[in-house]
């Protein structure tokens, strides 16, 4: 399948990689169907590329590679929404905004990007707890900061 991406022009994907957000990304709900891209020569970020819209295309990074002791619960109705019934089906990646100069981009840890692997679906899931901000410098590690792990 051949996909208009943002950054890459036609990319050529395999559809059963497409991964499905039933209700879209808030501020997107119009695009459902994205795929992750990996970014050339830099294995930390990836782009989630919407199908629908050449322009909607996010930065993604394992939000753990950075900020290793993150954690949050997933709750019921997200859950049954991505139909998750095995911990190791969870995929977590955070939208981050680049900025120059790079140490002063950002990774939204309130809002994780969560994907059922198995089944590829997807959503935007908003963290209640106040600790974790949208926007964290992306070179802040500090575990008494920001602290990891998700679960269902």
């Amino acid at each position: 399948m051949l996909v208009d991406t943002k950054y890459f022009g036609q990319t050529e994907i395999d559809p059963a990689h497409v991964i499905v957000f039933q209700n879209g990304i808030p501020g997107f709900n119009q695009d459902n169907q994205f795929i992750l891209l990996d970014f050339p020569d830099h294995s930390l970020f990836q782009i989630l590329q919407s199908i629908d819209t050449r322009d909607t295309a996010f930065f993604v990074i394992n939000p753990y590679s950075l900020f290793h002791h993150y954690e949050f619960r997933l709750d019921d109705s997200s859950i049954e929404t991505l139909q998750l019934s095995n911990e190791e089906d969870i995929v977590v990646l955070s939208i981050v905004t680049l900025k120059r100069p790079f140490a002063t981009s950002t990774v939204n840890l309130k809002a994780p990007i969560i994907i059922n692997s198995k089944r590829n679906l997807g959503k935007q899931y908003i963290i209640n707890a106040v600790e974790y901000p949208s926007r964290a410098p992306i070179t802040t590690n500090d575990p008494s900061k920001v602290k990891g792990e998700s679960s269902c």
